[in-house]
């Protein structure tokens, strides 16, 4: 089993659900190392200096954004670091919006929020007023070193946390030449309005996504396994599957009385409810004892 990229929490209010963030998708890609065709060793990528033709050691390898062609600005490394977020490990609530209000567009990258352990009556809670009203969380959260825009939602039995693009991430759409205007603008015939209708129809099935397989790198995997296993005389052996890890345990809550004085702040405004939700450093530790820690190992593992 995949191991969590932090142990955390989800907040909004003054609830706090102890949770561990899985990714929720898998790189299928197939990936090449270049050969010497005349020993098969692998070929390096060397850092040469673009003018001069020489390696330049690691060193000496500075960042810099290029603001003009050919003309950088160097940042170091403890600049790069100032700037960064502190990773807080919370799945901090900001608001609650329509599901549908939210294009398709912003949605980049899913990942599943698992509940730790006695966690599950708050995680349950959220899961199904989530699923009643139609709404999503719009959150912040820190992955390694970035901060994330994400939709809390349901589906199915978990809770999933999409990673979303900001807005200055987007193309818009006026930037194409698109056709503007309705089917009569464009001359469309009822008559192939009706013929269009009959063959969507035609070609309508109930969504199964079992049914799409990637027949490429289907084809591809095989062709190597059958190259490895002529090379070493027998089929190649299976990754052995990974222990599922621990998880966190954490106190009973009383959810109804959070609840209530959660709703008796409600006219708060959103910065003094982040400052005052925002867990510090300090009082993790001082809440979580051996937890904290546990976080911190599990996120020098995964950078």
């Amino acid at each position: 089993m995949a191991r969590p990229i932090w142990n955390g929490t989800v907040s909004f209010g003054l609830l706090n659900i102890p949770v561990q963030l899985y990714s929720g998708d898998r790189s299928m890609d197939l990936h090449f190392r270049l050969l010497d065709s005349r020993d098969r060793n692998p070929v390096r990528y060397e850092r040469i200096n673009s003018e001069t033709g020489e390696e330049v050691p690691w060193k000496e390898v500075v960042k810099g954004f290029e603001y003009a062609k050919g003309n950088y600005v160097v940042l170091d490394e403890e600049e790069i670091r100032k700037a960064a977020p502190e990773a807080t490990e919370t799945v901090e609530i900001e608001a609650f919006v329509e599901r549908a209000a939210i294009s398709p567009m912003y949605f980049e990258k899913p990942y599943y929020l698992v509940p730790g352990k006695r966690a599950e009556k708050g995680y349950v809670l959220l899961r199904e007023v989530l699923g009643k009203t139609g709404k999503v969380g719009i959150a912040r959260l820190v992955i390694r070193t970035r901060e994330y825009l994400g939709a809390l939602m349901p589906l199915e039995d978990a809770l999933i946390v999409n990673l979303m693009r900001f807005p200055q991430e987007l193309v818009q759409s006026e930037e194409f030449k698109l056709p503007k205007g309705n089917s009569k603008s464009y001359k469309v015939t009822p008559r192939e309005m009706e013929m269009a209708s009959q063959l969507l129809e035609s070609m309508s099935a109930k969504w199964n996504p079992e049914d799409y397989k990637d027949e490429f790198r289907a084809r591809l995997r095989k062709l190597i396994d059958e190259r490895v296993a002529q090379q070493a005389g027998k089929k190649p052996k299976r990754a052995r599957a990974e222990p599922t890890p621990p998880q966190a345990t954490t106190n009973v809550v009383d959810f109804m009385s959070l609840l209530k004085r959660s709703l008796e702040k409600k006219g708060e405004s959103k910065e003094e409810v982040r400052r005052r939700t925002r867990p510090t450093r300090t009082r993790r530790k001082s809440a979580s004892g051996g937890h904290a820690k546990r976080g911190r190992a599990a996120r020098r593992k995964v950078s």
